[in-house]
């Protein structure tokens, strides 16, 4: 080749690579930025992953988008601000995806009017909320909706800025400008969120104002964090007021005040701020003279300063047209995401699966928000992140996937998580306003540290790490006495691990989640062991052999529907509480039960780094193969999860993230075959392309990254450098991992109708005898998998099943 002229040899280079990806394709357009906005999920009680709808970058900082209230609605909580049928109550600039807890954010807001006469009063918001008519409209960097009083809203984002597009019809034309706005609780509880300051302040000319707002609570429980903003209108008002007025109660579930129908807005002031008496402030603009119906505003917000905030809306959106920055958008996820896995998009493909994809793709990263620059609570050369909601809904697949595809952003993340533990004592297991919480169940940060040592991630201090680790292992976090649990800190840290060194498990007596807290300390323990390999190695005996406390609480005599041996409730005396014992029911299965989302029968799976010994415990592969054959039967389900996988009629629930391992465990006992079979199924019957197309809560993107690590045709096993290797959806896949290096997958014989069980695998041009590979053999230079597929169901592996490097019998 070195001899062909320039033009002609790369001619010859482009043609050795698929047509999709010698040429530049427009993924974008195969994102349904509806898909889990709503729900029920036909045929179940549940669905809607709660995430958001509207215009952000690849973790940005902004997230643009409505804010709404729907009355009886059939899912938990509003996080991304979207309902399908809710009235509008503003326009605001950050929401969180996907996540099922408490609300948080849904401030800086703006809202279009079309009178300020009896009955609105400004400050009763509840008096200008709006129904939305026709269908709403949503791709990538774009959404728009028409309101019930005809003023039409388009809009756009950037990094941490955004733009408005508003157009009215022939009349009044107001804006209105509510400084403290929030996303209220649909359901109350004591981690609402509540406003506590802010100001405004209208710059001369009318056309820019600035301000900030202060909001805690939500799902973090957070102190009080600050957003400066800075807004401008493309055309001076006529008018520019401020207004002010009295909250009854600042933990109320919507806003009333005692001023009655007169807002100070009347007055004439230029800039209001809440003072010692909370007061909730504001400003409306009014447009009388103008002949245009559209106006146009672009806002910033920075957790620093007004003056970054309106920084950040010069340099990110410098035009007033709208289309510039959604192209702009479109752009950057294309290029960051979108391009990192690249299939075949001719008119051959299954459109619905390129829709499932790059969907997927987009919602995985939506969060955490990369604040680089923009932490207001220490001076630090670190990456600064912040939106981790949670860890540990995020550490089972999600973060191997951000370590392929995105090297870069995840060495920031894992950077920041080092960093808050530098400067706050602890890491997060989630985190949101700046603020460490909630703690599920395990310090999960330090799976996410030790999946990314395996995997040789480079520009990490790792003796740091391993020292933020052993924080999470050995010290009691100080216990803020949260309604959520009065037991122990839910902020951070491990909350029993008062129990856990000395009882070497969770009792039941003393602590909450016990079943599901010694599950995962056990995974949290074996992840200090991986670090310690290499940064502390007379630490790897003690944190391996405390990786096996979860055999301290099975219970090898408990008998249920024909199987025997199962985790259970044990007491500080040592004693097992198995009165009324069922491992197939957990209570409510949120804080104060025996385990977490999920059941005990389920948690009894979910021990990755000791599957040996959990198979033996089990009675041996024959036994395991029959208990994971009956948990994916219908109607084995004894326990209603609530939105967290009603109506799922068998006990594997694919709509948490407890079971996102179960199906593929099949690989443990070389019958790969069936975990090709479950996890297809699965994927098939409860991932769609439509509004209610994940089964259950998003959660930050978690249950998408489980959909595209199984259209891959591979599965990461947490905390080890080890995929498991499944069935491909598509005949060719490139995927750009470690920067610039090219994985590439093909499947020949594959019919996604009948014809997907593997027949044969071969890697980097050699026979493969294993149903599981190692991150270096693909992962870091690059390579390729070939899968021959038919419809034959077969063992075709005839090699060592995959390792258990936690395999320690007590």
């Amino acid at each position: 080749m070195a001899h062909l002229p320039g033009l002609t040899a790369l001619y010859f280079l482009t043609s050795l690579l698929p047509a999709y990806v010698a040429a530049q394709v427009d993924y974008a357009e195969y994102v349904n930025p509806f898909m889990g906005s709503e729900g029920p999920f036909p045929g179940l009680a549940f669905g809607g992953g709660d995430i958001f709808v509207g215009g952000s970058l690849p973790f940005g900082v902004a997230k643009v988008g409505i804010d709404t209230y729907e009355d009886n609605v059939t899912f938990s909580t509003i996080n991304g601000g979207y309902t399908p049928e809710g009235r509008v109550t503003a326009i605001s600039m950050m929401h969180e995806s996907g996540t099922g807890g408490a609300p948080k954010y849904g401030i800086v807001p703006q809202m279009p009017l079309t009178t300020v006469e009896a009955p609105v009063n400004l400050l009763d918001n509840t008096t200008y909320w709006q129904k939305r008519i026709g269908n709403d409209t949503a791709r990538v960097g774009y959404y728009a909706v028409q309101l019930e009083n005809g003023v039409g809203i388009e809009l756009s984002a950037a990094r941490h800025s955004g733009i408005m597009q508003y157009s009215f019809p022939a009349g009044e034309k107001h804006i209105l400008v509510d400084v403290s706005h929030y996303l209220p609780s649909e359901t109350g509880g004591s981690n609402v969120q509540f406003y506590v300051s802010g100001a405004i302040d209208l710059q001369p000319g009318g056309k820019l104002y600035t301000g900030y707002t202060s909001v805690g609570g939500g799902f973090s429980e957070s102190a009080p964090s600050t957003v400066y903003f800075c807004g401008e209108f493309d055309e001076a008002p006529d008018q520019a007021n401020t207004f002010s007025g009295r909250l009854t109660d600042p933990i109320q579930r919507y806003h009333t005040f005692s001023d009655g129908s007169v807002p100070r807005a009347m007055l004439g002031n230029l800039s209001e701020v809440s003072g010692p008496l909370n007061n909730r402030v504001g400003a409306l603009f009014t447009w009388s003279n103008s002949t245009s119906l559209s106006i146009k505003s672009r806002v910033g917000i920075s957790f620093i300063s007004a003056d970054k905030a309106c920084a950040f809306k010069n340099q990110e959106i410098s035009s007033w047209n709208l289309n510039d920055t959604v192209d702009a958008a479109v752009q950057e996820w294309n290029q960051d995401v979108f391009s990192k896995i690249q299939v075949p998009t001719d008119e051959s493909q299954n459109r619905t699966n390129l829709v499932l994809l790059y969907s997927s793709l987009y919602f995985m990263h939506l969060m955490p928000s990369d604040r680089t620059g923009e932490n207001p609570l220490w001076q630090s050369e670190e990456p600064y992140w912040d939106d981790f909601y949670t860890l540990w809904d995020i550490f089972r697949c999600t973060v191997s996937l951000y370590h392929l595809i995105q090297p870069s952003y995840y060495q920031g993340m894992i950077r920041a998580l080092i960093d808050i533990w530098r400067w706050e004592g602890f890491m997060p297991d989630g985190r949101s306003g700046n603020y460490n919480g909630l703690v599920q169940g395990g310090s999960n940060a330090d799976n996410v540290l030790a999946d990314a040592y395996v995997k040789g991630l480079p520009g990490i201090n790792w003796t740091a790490a391993y020292q933020a680790m052993l924080k999470d292992a050995e010290v009691v976090p100080y216990n803020t006495f949260s309604y959520t649990d009065f037991t122990a800190s839910v902020k951070e840290g491990r909350g029993a691990v008062y129990d856990w060194i000395p009882l070497g498990y969770v009792s039941s007596d003393r602590s909450t989640r016990p079943i599901s807290r010694t599950v995962e300390y056990a995974l949290n323990d074996f992840s200090l062991s991986q670090v310690a390999k290499g940064v502390a190695p007379g630490d790897v005996h003690k944190y391996l052999n405390r990786s096996a406390n979860w055999q301290n609480i099975w219970a090898h005599n408990v008998t249920h529907k024909n199987f025997t041996g199962f985790l259970a409730p044990r007491l500080s005396s040592g004693l097992f509480n198995l009165t009324d014992y069922n491992p197939a029911l957990c209570g409510e299965c949120e804080w104060s039960a025996i385990s977490y989302e999920g059941t005990p029968f389920e948690y009894s799976f979910t021990l990755p780094h000791d599957m040996e010994t959990l198979i033996q415990f089990m009675g041996g592969p024959a036994e395991f193969e029959r208990r994971l054959d009956y948990i994916h039967l219908p109607n084995t389900s004894e326990q209603d999860l609530g939105a967290n996988g009603a109506a799922i009629t068998s006990i594997m629930n694919i709509g948490n993230e407890p079971d996102f391992a179960t199906p593929y465990e099949y690989n443990y006992i070389n019958k790969q075959y069936k975990s090709v079979q479950h996890a297809r199924s699965l994927a098939n019957q409860y991932f769609r392309d439509a509004n209610y197309g994940v089964p259950g809560n998003s959660d930050a993107g978690a249950l998408n990254s489980w959909l595209i690590w199984q259209m891959l045709g591979l599965y990461p096993v947490v905390t080890q450098p080890v995929y498991l290797i499944e069935s491909p959806w598509f005949s060719d896949i490139n995927v750009t991992v470690n920067g610039n290096a090219t994985l590439r997958i093909t499947a020949s014989g594959l019919d996604n109708q009948d014809s997907y069980y593997v027949q044969s695998v071969r890697v980097n041009g050699r026979a493969w005898d294993r149903n599981w590979l190692e991150h270096s053999d693909v992962m870091v230079n690059g390579g390729t998998i070939e899968f021959e597929l038919g419809s034959e169901m077969t063992s075709w592996e005839t090699g060592d099943v995959p390792p258990s490097p936690g395999h320690v019998v007590l």
